[in-house]
């Protein structure tokens, strides 16, 4: 599985992403549909330019390529640009000519900018990075909190606006499961490169939310969406945030070192892999949700990339073997449906539980990226050679 995994990011992952770098606007084409054309007219998303700024970042550092670290910087000043060097933070989305599509802040758009930054400081040196990173960690810690943990959407100087942009299926969260999970990843590798101490205590209290308010144990799951005091407002079951969960909560786990905290989360994240792996795992791939108590089988993206490595996680600390079992049978079915064989193309967005492709959903939006199947990818390898984290 690693050696299939390594072609198929040198021959399909890497040069797509590469191919769309933009050198006439900066940064990197944020659109492309599913007749394959790149459109360069299209709004930017600071998250996907994070997330490809943390890919190449990432690549260098696992695959040894010095090579791949130009790519890493064109991101890099792409979001220099948009950072709001007035209020702070960055930007929702920008124009290709550089001025601001969406100046809304949002925590999580903000969290990806840190993790994006403390990875390409790993990979580059540059302790210009690292001190932007810290930088936007304040944001986040004076002006993105309320009286109980976090708060997500706002306005372009940090007044209150509604959080459309992380709310769905009918509902208006104050809070949601998913931002927090991505404040506590971005946070876990700005620790790991600074070994700040506010960073660590915060990591404290982000588990300490995940473990007492997000986490169901009657359920055996997270719960998604909430008011401002997580009271949860949607029966729903994300069962791919859930088993994403499980493996970077505990990569957590393993940054902060901490055997106490260790025994008192891990039986959790391990819990919600079960669950997920009763509930939403086949042979054909892997479920997306369950809302309401209906089950939505579409096989999306992300989820596929996020179940292969949550449940090789599982089975790295549990040793059962169904979970090694289960991740060479999500490989198989991303490698055979969900890839896409097309010539310069990457993955479907979404294939039904019979592998057709959704005829409409693009190729790359502000959403999909090389993200989440770029790290399955460096984790598998990183495991694999037994890698420092």
């Amino acid at each position: 599985m690693q050696n299939e995994m390594i072609r198929h990011l040198h021959e399909v992952i890497l040069p797509f992403w590469k191919n769309l770098k933009d050198d006439v606007n900066g940064g990197y084409i944020g659109f492309m549909g599913q007749d394959l054309v790149p459109q360069p007219d299209r709004e930017r998303g600071c998250i996907l330019n994070s997330r490809i700024l943390w890919f190449f970042s990432e690549a260098v550092c696992t695959l040894g390529d010095a090579s791949l670290l130009p790519y890493a910087h064109h991101a890099y000043d792409m979001l220099l640009r948009m950072t709001d060097k007035e209020n702070g933070g960055v930007y929702w989305s920008m124009n290709p000519d550089g001025t601001v599509c969406d100046s809304t802040k949002h925590t999580y758009n903000i969290a990806f900018a840190i993790y994006a930054l403390s990875t390409y400081y790993r990979a580059s040196g540059r302790e210009e990075a690292l001190e932007n990173a810290m930088e936007l960690f304040q944001v986040i810690e004076e002006k993105c909190t309320d009286d109980v943990s976090y708060v997500e959407a706002s306005s372009a100087d940090f007044g209150p606006v509604s959080n459309e942009k992380l709310s769905e299926n009918g509902v208006m969260a104050d809070k949601t499961m998913n931002t927090l999970l991505h404040l506590l990843e971005a946070y876990t590798e700005l620790y790991r490169v600074t070994g700040n101490e506010q960073v660590k205590a915060r990591l404290y209290f982000i588990l300490d939310i995940v473990e007492k308010k997000i986490y169901n144990p009657e359920k055996h799951r997270q719960e998604v969406f909430f008011d401002r005091n997580y009271n949860s407002l949607l029966d729903m079951h994300s069962y791919g945030h859930d088993i994403e969960t499980s493996w970077l909560a505990d990569r957590t786990l393993e940054i902060l070192d901490d055997d106490a905290l260790t025994a008192r989360i891990r039986p959790m994240l391990m819990d919600m892999a079960a669950e997920t792996y009763r509930v939403a795992f086949t042979d054909h791939g892997f479920c997306n949700e369950c809302v309401r108590g209906e089950v939505d089988k579409n096989r999306i993206w992300w989820v596929q990339a996020e179940a292969l490595l949550g449940f090789l996680n599982a089975y790295e600390k549990t040793g059962e073997k169904r979970y090694l079992e289960a991740s060479r049978s999500l490989w198989q079915f991303i490698a055979k449906y969900v890839a896409d064989s097309r010539p310069g193309s990457e993955w479907f967005w979404m294939v039904d539980e019979n592998g057709k492709p959704h005829p409409t959903k693009p190729i790359v939006e502000p959403w999909k990226c090389p993200y989440h199947n770029g790290r399955m990818m460096f984790e598998v390898i990183r495991r694999k050679a037994g890698k420092e984290l």
